[in-house]
């Protein structure tokens, strides 16, 4: 499906030194309710294949208005408070919208 206003979503996590495996889960817990979400197109969590502590999420979303709609759920929230004990920084996120 090609829809105009989708918005495709890259977010990296690095987990803290020890933390790898707790990260893991908690972002694994993420993607059935996420992936049930109106709106949600896509929503892939991958990890480095040099360092087991590095997650990558690849998503794709039907517009601007959905993704905000789910940094608003109940297990985002939850990640939120569990990510300062458990990764390294803050995530990066970047956006994008595809042209070809």
């Amino acid at each position: 499906m090609h829809n105009g206003n989708m918005l495709t979503v890259v977010a990296e996590i690095i987990s803290k030194p020890g933390c790898e495996e707790r990260l893991r889960q908690e972002l694994l817990a993420l993607i059935e309710p996420t992936r049930a979400e109106e709106g949600c197109l896509q929503y892939d969590l991958h990890v480095s294949t040099e360092n087991p502590g590095h997650f990558l999420f690849f998503e794709n979303w039907t517009s601007r208005e959905a993704l905000d709609r789910h940094l608003a759920t109940p297990h985002l929230k939850r990640l939120d408070q569990v990510l300062p004990e458990l990764a390294a920084g803050e995530p990066r996120i970047a956006t994008f919208s595809r042209i070809a």
